[in-house]
């Protein structure tokens, strides 16, 4: 074969392997969230004539193990008649689900945070009109050895009144697959905490004494490790 041809042939295999890396998905972006769902809304505060606020979120979210980041979409709806006028939607977590960042939205500051939760984004909507619809674009981080809410309320813009609230309403599995890439949740189950042998771990809170498994490992190697570093340290006898 000649250089030439020889040279064409392996461009072709690097432009190869570099689109073939390219393609690879992330297993941190929850694409296939399933339909959307209402579970666990209910209205609060009236609203006004013709306007008819709710809110959906994905039936299922997918949570890296690695990174325990995830992705989901909150709607926001106005399913009446009329114009809702200046409204807000919250995106609030609770315990093992920590609200990141919602594009689009100011966090929200820790004094100002609802009862119980451990973050929060306040996203200006503005008047909604009859039929329409807005979504926001949600990162967050799923500690998978707890149980993990989130909770979507729609307000008046300076939060006076609330239309209407999703949740707190919790994403988990009761299948939990810790050694696999990722781990499906479903919107409305309870998480089963696991550690990353597979063992369940406690669940979080009051009177909990018992020290994670993950943790326990960590803190015995680190005393490895120290212990190596300190014997390479040490001076040899008789030098």
């Amino acid at each position: 074969m000649s250089s030439r041809r020889m040279a064409v042939v392996t461009g072709s295999l690097v432009t190869a392997s570099f689109s073939a890396v390219m393609i690879l998905p992330c297993t941190a972006v929850a694409d296939d969230q399933g339909p959307a769902s209402g579970n666990g809304g209910k209205a609060v505060d009236q609203a006004p004539a013709g306007v008819k606020l709710t809110t959906t979120l994905p039936e299922k979210i997918s949570v890296d193990n690695s990174s325990q980041k995830t992705a989901l979409t909150a709607t926001v709806k106005n399913e009446g008649t009329g114009e809702s006028g200046a409204i807000r939607l919250l995106v609030v977590g609770f315990g093992g689900l920590k609200v990141d960042g919602v594009r689009g939205c100011d966090p929200v500051a820790a004094k100002d945070l609802p009862a119980g939760s451990n973050s929060a984004f306040s996203c200006p909507v503005g008047a909604l009109g009859a039929g329409r619809t807005k979504s926001y674009a949600v990162d967050a981080t799923f500690d998978l050895g707890k149980t993990g809410k989130i909770c979507l309320p729609v307000q008046t813009a300076d939060g006076k009144k609330t239309y209407w609230q999703q949740g707190p309403v919790p994403f988990g599995t009761t299948n939990p697959s810790p050694n696999a890439p990722a781990t499906p949740l479903l919107l409305g189950t309870d998480n089963k905490p696991v550690g990353p042998a597979g063992d369940q771990l406690p669940r979080t809170g009051a009177g909990s004494g018992v020290l994670p498994l993950g943790a326990a490992g960590s803190a015995l190697l680190a005393a490895g490790a120290a212990g190596m570093w300190w014997s390479r340290r040490r001076p040899r006898q008789g030098s």
